[in-house]
């Protein structure tokens, strides 16, 4: 088993929210082998709940053992009994999610405090430390199935499936399966690419408004990134719609089917910006650092990729597939500091070594991502 850097609360209930597939589970089971576990895809243990979430008491039994609760999103008002039970008998709850839209939607009560939330990414490359293979982790992505399987290709297919059936069908999400899938597709051609809803909704057969709709159950099951235009004290015009991302690499190329007529950059030119964002996600919140991620574009379009600012630090990056820096590849760069002077600067390339053009850091891609903790202090 890989050791992750999430670290657990051992005395407070906390949420902990991720993708399916991210080892939430197995994460939990580990860090308190002795709590008792309750499954919510288990459908028993889920239609006994459903019908009268007062049970929940009588299936501890564990004397002041933790008390995980899997999959928590698919019974909502179980959480006013957990809070009872973190009131009276000063239990602690770890309750795992891999969907946030029908806590939000139902507007149930979320322990008013009482529990932290914590978030559960794939595999960083920290993590994976010597078994980090940069060439697999752009193929296969870090799901850790995906990423140990002896068919990963096949698993990341049924992944796909699954979602689409457990979570999408079994919540009456879409009315429209067969379009929501196709839309899925169509949405992997937009991997990190400025949204345009109406141009999607043409090739989907929809309005633009249902796309609009679509992107954001992606976002509550916690399997697509909306990333929002940087605009703090904006000195030049900048475009106003956001860039989209699949959370993991694999999933992206799994849904991003490859034609005989597409050029070898359309594909892994994403690949490898989808796995730096990912990666520098992970960084941000297993860290916690306080920063907020955004890309910079203007209407001359003029873009950086990733911005990271908060009350820890100001930091802008710029990650191309090129082994070769030309001067060309530094002019978005340039324009930002003439903007932003504070920023901390970086181009992460496909070369092998570590180069410096003024404020301007340039770091190979592989290093980058090992060091990424040390690049955000």
């Amino acid at each position: 088993m890989i050791p992750r850097l999430l670290k657990p609360l051992k005395d407070k209930s906390f949420f902990l929210f991720g993708p399916r597939g991210t080892g939430k589970t197995t994460w939990v089971k580990k860090q308190f082998p002795r709590a008792t576990v309750l499954d919510l895809l288990k459908e028993s243990t889920f239609q006994e709940l459903l019908r009268n979430p007062s049970q929940l008491e009588t299936f501890i039994t564990g004397e002041r053992e933790p008390i995980i609760i899997d999959e928590i999103q698919r019974i909502p008002s179980l959480l006013n009994e957990v809070h009872r039970l973190i009131e009276e008998q000063k239990l602690q709850f770890i309750l795992t999610g891999s969907s946030a839209r029908k806590l939000r939607k139902q507007g149930v009560n979320l322990l008013a405090g009482r529990a932290r939330n914590l978030y559960m990414f794939p595999l960083t490359a920290v993590e994976l430390a010597h078994q980090f293979d940069l060439a697999k982790s752009l193929d296969l992505g870090h799901l850790p199935s995906a990423y140990f399987e002896t068919d990963p290709k096949e698993y990341l297919k049924s992944y796909i499936g699954n979602y689409l059936q457990e979570e999408v069908q079994k919540e009456a999400l879409v009315k429209d399966l067969a379009t929501f899938s196709r839309f899925l597709e169509i949405a992997a051609f937009s991997q990190t690419s400025v949204l345009s809803y109406s141009t999607i909704a043409r090739d989907v057969g929809v309005d633009p408004k249902s796309i609009e709709n679509y992107f954001s159950i992606l976002e509550d099951l916690l399997i697509a990134v909306r990333l929002p235009v940087f605009q703090k004290k904006a000195k030049r015009k900048t475009t106003t719609h956001p860039k989209f991302y699949f959370f993991d690499v694999g999933v992206y190329r799994t849904l991003r089917r490859k034609g005989p007529l597409d050029p070898i950059e359309h594909i892994e030119g994403p690949a490898l910006e989808t796995l730096f964002f990912q990666e520098l996600r992970a960084t941000i919140s297993l860290f916690k650092k306080e920063l907020s991620l955004y890309f910079w574009r203007t209407i001359n379009q003029q873009e950086v990729d990733f911005i990271a600012y908060g009350e820890d630090g100001f930091f802008a990056f710029e990650v191309f597939r090129s082994s070769r820096i030309r001067s060309e590849d530094l002019l978005s760069l340039e324009l930002f500091l003439e903007d932003f002077p504070s920023a901390q600067t970086y181009v992460i390339y496909g070369g092998t070594e570590e180069r410096q053009f003024g404020k301007i850091r340039a770091l190979p891609f592989e290093r980058a991502l090992r060091t990424l903790p040390e690049l955000l202090c």
